[in-house]
Formats: C-alpha cells, structure tokens, sequence
C-alpha cells in the first residue's frame, strides 16, 4: 500500500473512500469509455481504464479547440447580423 493511500486511510469523517466505491467508480468510467467498452472483454485493469479516461478527455479537448478554431473561421466570414444570431443561438 502506498504512502498516499496508508495517510488518507487514517483520515477520520465521511471523505473516506473505500475499495468498493474505487471499483465501482472505474466500472462506471469503463462504460462510458468507448475505446474499452465495446471490447468483449470485461477484465481491463483500473489503471488502463484511468489511461483511457485521461486520452478520451485530452482527445475531446482537441475536438473542442478543432470546433471552436472552425467556428471562429466561420463567424469571421458571415456578416455582422449573421454572426450575431449564430451567437445567440450559442449561448442559449
């Protein structure tokens, strides 16, 4: 057990987390993980599960800058009314 682990074991009050809830919160990640989750296979490792959690998130920010950086692209070539109504409709 680690250092980490062996002081936050000791930690009195409800911010205590058990293994049981651990296992639960990666077997819920795994099933929204697309890359693990429509593999056959139902014995994936936590800290594989953790891998692709962090690679998901990091690809979806990449999608996110690729989407706004086009949106960015489209709203400088529409004229001002144009933009503005995309705008609204954005922010609703």
């Amino acid at each position: 057990m680690s250092s980490r682990r062996s002081r936050s074991s000791r930690q009195p009050g409800p911010s205590r987390i058990t293994d049981d809830q651990i296992n639960d919160l990666v077997s819920k990640l795994q099933q929204l993980l697309p890359e693990i989750h429509d593999r056959r296979s139902k014995k994936v490792s936590s800290a594989r599960v953790l891998q692709e959690t962090c690679n998901y998130i990091r690809n979806l920010h990449k999608e996110v800058d690729d989407l706004s950086e086009r949106l960015s692209g489209l709203l400088e070539t529409t004229d001002a009314s144009q933009a503005a109504i995309i705008r609204n409709l954005l922010m609703q």
